[in-house]
């Protein structure tokens, strides 16, 4: 089947799996329910071939799987599908969140800063709601207030007129469109920072939240909440360990308990546990990155302090680039609060994909089973071992591999290619294993979007999504040309004019690259007579020569003699 048709027939099975779970009331998103296809044609119980194209029968069947599972509400492993589909569509990284967020910003502001670049005002009235428009760009760009606020909107014209009067609006307006642009961001930054610093010396900062003190406060609660947990997820997860140890070693449980289910609330819970070890990383590098901030901050304050001090006019080179460097430090602390409430969000949505714990397995029967059996902790368990590097790594095919114990490493050497294809056929039946185990060079059709690029090169996702653009409709300033002509006939007068003809010569010439190519022709103005006259009209002229022939016309003889007479004058007796 060829690439289009399957992906056509693919989205037609997504789609009409997601009709049959909203006709009984679940709405799944098209990537969980791609995420569910793929796992189930993996599971090798299913009985799908990879290599035969799918038939009607399949499709039907494949349909029914997939539904079956989705609907399944008390089921872990549908729990921990939907966690990892939600977690690599929600989480990025910091540089990538931090880019997003500044370019949403960007976006945002596109259309006011159109309005203020593309602004031609020329009377007093229009300058006037000029300059208003750029005080509101300076605030909503800074984000220190509403810019419907009087007394912030007071605050910061007063500011911006201490280093952009109105009367400098003229000037502006001249500017190109990326000039004015650039202005504009300039101003904003020297603005902040003029404000902040007001705000600091008690004399102004009207709506500037103090985001150094609720980052102070913010941090240290979030992370108290992800430890918090975390610590609950692990306690967890070492019970249903311990369990599942002993049911191994008592086969007659595995008869009055289900393992498998065990299991997979096993993994559901280590992966939470992983997700939440992603986020509480991000977090502590936030709050380094703040504490650092904070130092910059007050630093750069005490600096500005002894440069201004008491003088009534400081040169703008030394106080400006503090003003920016300011409102930088000030951007920061913004991105960072964003940062850490986005971080809070995913951990509370995180904790909605644990809710097959209590209806399968309640606290009184998780206290009968574990009667008698002692929980370890991981940490235990790597002492008993004497640790993992005391027992060493294998390297096998360019691949490592460490273990938990002696034995295990014994085992694993004995015969590696058998324990890696179990894990492999685990994985196919228990899909949420892939993302758990990291195991996408063996399954890499259900790599993460937020993992690939982590992983070969060649492999790349596909993804689509709606775009639009727009194209300002006055990129450069207007220009009147008075001298323009549209008539051909005047440009005709104009031209002879500048040419004066009557006194030029026409040429032309003929080049190496034009010779033989085309004819040339040019045009002069031919000659006139012209005469003289004087007093006196003299000519000189020579005898006219006068030369006979007689005897031409015969006579009585048969033969015709002609005598040749010369009666021409000699020259002197003319």
């Amino acid at each position: 089947m060829p690439p289009t048709q399957a992906e056509s027939v693919i989205k037609n099975i997504i789609r009409e799996i997601g009709q049959e779970c909203a006709a009984h009331g679940e709405i799944v998103s098209e990537t969980l329910v791609a995420f569910m296809v793929k796992a189930v044609v993996l599971d090798p119980s299913n009985g799908f071939n990879m290599d035969r194209t799918l038939i009607k029968s399949d499709v039907q069947k494949l349909v029914k799987h997939c539904v079956t599972r989705l609907l399944d509400n008390k089921n872990p492993s549908l729990d921990t599908i939907k966690m990892q589909v939600y977690f690599d569509m929600n989480y990025t990284s910091r540089e990538e969140f931090l880019e997003e967020h500044h370019r949403v910003l960007e976006s945002r502001l596109g259309s006011v800063m159109r309005e203020i670049t593309d602004n031609r005002a020329c009377a007093r009235e229009e300058l006037e709601s000029l300059y208003r428009k750029i005080v509101s760009y300076v605030l909503l760009r800074s984000g220190l207030g509403s810019p419907t606020d009087i007394k912030i909107v007071r605050e910061a014209t007063a500011a911006l007129q201490s280093v952009f009067p109105q009367a400098e609006l003229g000037t502006f307006l001249t500017l190109s469109k990326k000039d004015k642009e650039r202005q504009l961001k300039e101003l904003t930054m020297i603005v902040t920072g003029i404000r902040l610093f007001n705000r600091d010396c008690g004399k102004g900062g009207e709506g500037i939240d103090d985001l150094p003190a609720i980052l102070h406060e913010a941090i240290p609660a979030t992370t108290q909440h992800i430890d918090s947990q975390l610590q609950i997820a692990q306690e967890q997860a070492y019970r249903y360990t311990a369990i599942l140890e002993k049911v191994r070693q008592n086969p007659l449980m595995s008869v009055q308990l289900q393992p498998y289910m065990l299991k997979e609330a096993l993994y559901n819970v280590r992966q939470y546990e992983i997700f939440l070890q992603i986020i509480l990383s991000d977090i502590i590098t936030c709050a380094q990155e703040v504490e650092m901030m904070i130092k910059k901050l007050g630093a750069q304050l005490e600096q500005l302090k002894m440069i201004v001090k008491s003088k009534t006019a400081v040169p703008t080179s030394q106080v400006f680039p503090i003003f920016i460097a300011l409102s930088n430090l000030w951007t920061s602390f913004q991105d960072e609060t964003v940062l850490i409430s986005v971080l809070s969000n995913l951990t509370s949505h995180l904790e909605a994909f644990l809710g097959a714990h209590e209806l399968l397995f309640p606290e009184k029967v998780l206290r009968g089973l574990l009667d008698g059996v002692t929980v370890k902790t991981d940490v235990f368990r790597m002492r008993e071992q004497m640790g993992n590097s005391a027992i060493g790594i294998l390297k096998y095919k360019d691949k490592y591999y460490t273990f938990n114990s002696r034995d295990a490493a014994y085992s694993f050497a004995e015969n590696p290619e058998n324990y890696i294809n179990l894990i492999t056929e685990k994985a196919k039946k228990n899909a949420e294993l892939i993302q758990l185990l990291e195991l996408h060079q063996q399954f890499e059709t259900l790599i993460p979007y937020s993992q690939v690029k982590d992983v070969d090169k060649h492999i790349k996702p596909i993804t689509k999504c709606e775009s639009g653009t727009q194209t300002d409709t006055h990129i450069l300033p207007p220009t009147i040309v008075r001298s323009y002509e549209w008539n051909e006939w005047e440009l005709r007068r104009k031209a002879i004019k500048l040419a004066n003809l009557r006194q030029k010569v026409t040429h032309s010439v003929q080049t190496d690259l034009s010779h033989m190519r085309r004819e040339n022709g040019s045009q002069v103005y031919s000659s006139k007579d012209a005469s003289t006259q004087s007093m006196k009209e003299g000519s000189t002229r020579v005898p006219r020569p006068q030369v006979y022939i007689a005897g031409l016309r015969g006579g009585r003889a048969k033969t015709t003699c002609g005598v040749k007479v010369n009666l021409t004058r000699a020259i002197d007796e003319t």
